[in-house]
């Protein structure tokens, strides 16, 4: 019988250092709702106008984004979600496993300035639109150039730091929360900016079919020209660009921290919410939006900055969807960095890392360069992880299906790998020179940069002693994993069990919140589908831009307070 003694080494270690234990795993649903409220995000605004901009055709769009995003949600779920699951560890720790420190160290150094800069990137965004909102000049240099920008900037990254500071709970509650308005508002966006840009391609409110949309997207949006005038990118630069935006997560297996928490490894098919959704579209929305509000304003898409789009597609609710759509990428962006942060200085608790790395971005985020530089840093952000991931895979999936022993460097006690640092330097040296001889479109070179790590690492390890066996090690390793199976089961026992909340008065709350959503989608409808004329239209969407905002501010309040309610009712 295991006495208190026999769990003592646990004790002392953080929680985020440990298996994820099984009564703290969470269904589908609460991943459908975290990936839908991370990948509708403010970048979106920027994505769509970035199509434009690399003159995409509208067939192009609307296909390869399709295919590209389902290849996403196929990686997750094929090469993440398996990992994660079988492991219930985050990258970071398990990395240390089978690279040792030094490597673990370095690479966790590089996720904390990479995540950092991306949420501080987003806080930037959400920061603009309440620029925006009190009529502070843009800024435009790669400095703040009025005080009161910064101090916007660090009321907004207040908010991203205090919900991160919680944990994966609390992202993934202020996802759930966000991730229908979000839905509904991207959605209305185009619906409303639709009828300005039929007025003005068309001359009519409203396109009479797809061969219409289509005329219309060519001629206006997606029209296969670039903004220097040259013939853009096709078919297949699309299907890459929709595959490679979140390699860092995927294929580089970052989201092992939040897929290590799901029940079954299936559960990577709820990433779908984002990809399809966030990633197909909303991108395709924010492109309409993007060029009604062109239009409106008789600018250039690619002048606009989000908020500028978000004005004149939603009104006042544009301010609040450009701030959420902000807050919800930075959050779990800066979850990751705290993660991160926490696994190098392994002494102090995630909470304490999260703070200091969360003031840290806030700083960064004074600086709008940041976001105007955020689409090359997730790109190569993406080729920097990729190598790593395939180390991962290699050792997890590969390794026990060809007769090597998984974790074979921490048998051998090693704090320094070099088959794994090697690897990664191979694999870095690998992609970027097959960037700099431009032997294939950069959006790709992730997989060519995957497959050769995972050759080099199995070829290296085997020679360092992955060949070996271990049966000593590999028996006290088993009887851990059981002790910390058994010692998270006795703690399990200790805390409330989930009541769920029936109340009348909550299902109340609940059935308003959703019959805000369904208010706000009917008037995008009749914006969209009862302007007969441009009179009507202009009417029509100014009464959506007044009462969507009621709706918002309703649908919050009573969303928040049911979410509340529930809370509360764990305590009891």
């Amino acid at each position: 019988m295991e006495t208190t003694k026999d769990f003592e080494q646990f004790e002392n270690l953080e929680e985020e250092q440990l298996p994820v234990a099984k009564h703290k795993l969470h269904d589908w649903t609460h991943f459908a709702g975290l990936y839908a409220a991370e990948h509708v995000a403010a970048t979106e605004f920027v994505i769509g106008a970035t199509f434009v901009a690399l003159g995409a055709k509208t067939q192009d769009i609307l296909l390869g984004l399709l295919i590209g995003n389902i290849l996403a949600v196929l990686s997750w779920t094929f090469i993440t979600s398996p990992i994660a699951v079988d492991t219930r560890l985050s990258l970071y720790t398990y990395l240390n496993k089978i690279a040792g420190d030094s490597m673990t160290k370095l690479y966790n150094w590089a996720n904390v300035i990479i995540f950092s800069v991306i949420s501080a990137a987003m806080v930037t965004v959400s920061a603009t639109a309440v620029r925006f909102a009190f009529d502070i000049p843009a800024q435009l240099n790669w400095y703040p150039t009025n005080l009161w920008f910064v101090l916007i900037v660090f009321g907004v990254g207040i908010v991203v730091v205090s919900i991160a500071l919680y944990g994966f709970n609390a992202v993934s509650e202020f996802s759930g929360i966000c991730a229908p308005w979000l839905f509904v508002m991207f959605t209305s966006g185009a619906m409303i900016l639709m009828p300005a840009l039929s007025l003005d391609v068309l001359g009519k409110t409203l396109p009479s079919g797809l061969t219409d949309f289509m005329a219309m997207g060519n001629q206006s949006i997606w029209t296969g020209i670039d903004s220097n005038g040259e013939p853009g990118i096709g078919l297949i630069e699309v299907i890459g660009f929709a595959w490679a935006a979140n390699t860092i997560t995927h294929f580089g297996l970052i989201d092992m921290a939040l897929l290590r928490f799901a029940k079954k490894k299936v559960y990577g098919l709820a990433t779908s919410t984002g990809m399809m959704f966030g990633h197909y579209v909303a991108w395709i929305a924010a492109g309409i939006m993007g060029a009604g509000a062109a239009v409106i304003l008789g600018k250039s898409i690619v002048e606009l900055d989000p908020g500028d789009v978000a004005y004149y597609a939603l009104g006042w609710s544009g301010f609040v969807i450009v701030i959420v759509a902000g807050w919800t990428t930075a959050i779990t962006n800066l979850y990751r960095a705290g993660l991160a942060a926490q696994a190098i200085f392994y002494n102090h608790s995630r909470k304490k890392t999260t703070i200091v790395v969360g003031f840290i971005t806030i700083a960064i985020a004074c600086f709008p360069f940041v976001f105007s530089q955020i689409l090359p840093l997730l790109t190569y952000a993406g080729l920097l992880v990729v190598p790593v991931g395939a180390i991962v895979f290699a050792e997890h999936q590969i390794f026990p299906r060809i007769g090597f022993t998984r974790y074979w460097s921490s048998y051998r006690n090693l704090t320094f790998s070099t088959p794994a640092v090697a690897s990664w330097a191979l694999g870095l040296l690998f992609g970027f020179g097959l960037n700099a001889l431009n032997v294939m479109s950069f959006f790709y070179l992730f997989i060519p940069t995957w497959a050769f790590t995972i050759l080099v690492y199995t070829f290296l390890a085997a020679r360092y002693g992955a060949k070996d066996a271990y049966p000593q090690e590999e028996e006290e390793e088993k009887i851990r994993n059981q002790n910390i199976a058994k010692y998270q089961e006795q703690k399990g026992k200790m805390e409330k069990k989930h009541i769920k909340d029936t109340s009348i008065f909550s299902r109340i709350l609940k059935l308003i919140s959703v019959t805000a959503l369904v208010i706000t989608l009917i008037l995008g409808g009749i914006v969209l589908f009862d302007s007969a004329d441009e009179n009507i239209y202009i009417a029509n969407r100014a009464q959506f831009y007044q009462y969507a905002f009621i709706c918002t501010i309703l649908y919050f309040i009573t969303a928040y307070w049911a979410f509340q309610r529930a809370k509360q009712k764990q305590k009891i």
